[in-house]
């Protein structure tokens, strides 16, 4: 029996739709401009045919689930939303064909990539890491999980409102490197495993939000999610 000095956090973990059961977190893996309009709206168009996907991560214990408030984050005055399709591995892979991609699926949920914007624009600039820009306290938000073994999602409407104005609104269709292409890319890099979480990216319209805001989202035939944006600590 091994002995800490202190007690160990949690397992991160999130609800599971249909049932009491919930599904541990391994890691957080975030695809980086994978929309054309907010890659422009970024200043950062991409061209696929000599590029390839970029990724970030999120710690699992950034991770806050669907419903809550969390306090606007410190050293920001610009903290804005990111509305994404999340894709939950369900199986190990390595080295994965497109082909055999979907195998590896377990569901999917929505997911909020909220950003320190203006720290990470000031990083980027600078050819910095954008970790405390994303890789943030409760920065990671998430709906609950949808269980589509093997589930391919092509297409469908993903938007976001804040105080009931929309924002973002998309489609899935729109993303540059669909899902097999990213559990494929990603592959390459990682030996993906079970609860592997994949943010794949945000469409067009990101802003900023204040304290007070109350953000909704939804991913059509996958579900919705809400946040709201309490006072500053």
């Amino acid at each position: 029996m091994t002995t800490y000095l202190w007690n160990p956090p949690p397992v991160a973990s999130l609800p599971v739709r249909g049932t009491d059961a919930r599904l541990p977190v391994h890691r957080i893996f975030c695809v980086g401009r994978n929309y054309a309009a907010h890659a422009i709206e970024m200043g950062r168009p991409v061209d696929k045919s000599v590029e390839v996907p970029f990724y970030f991560t999120k710690s699992p214990s950034t991770l806050v689930e669907s419903g809550a408030t969390i306090a606007y984050p410190p050293r920001t005055a610009n903290y804005h939303h990111e509305m994404e399709l999340v894709v939950v591995i369900g199986k190990p892979g390595f080295r994965v064909a497109e082909a055999d991609a979907a195998a590896l699926i377990w569901g999917y949920a929505c997911g909020l990539d909220m950003t320190r914007r203006d720290l990470q624009l000031a990083l980027r600039d600078k050819g910095r890491p954008w970790d405390i820009a994303k890789d943030i306290e409760q920065g990671a938000v998430i709906s609950e999980l949808v269980p589509m073994p093997g589930v391919v999602i092509a297409s469908g409407e993903i938007a976001l409102e804040v105080n009931g104005q929309t924002r973002q609104k998309s489609d899935i269709d729109k993303l540059i490197w669909n899902i097999p292409e990213l559990i494929a890319d990603l592959s390459t890099l990682y030996h993906l495993q079970p609860g592997d979480l994949i943010y794949t990216g945000t469409p067009e319209g990101v802003g900023a939000v204040v304290a007070g805001d109350v953000i909704t989202g939804r991913v059509a035939g996958v579900g919705e999610i809400a946040l709201t944006i309490g006072a500053a600590e």
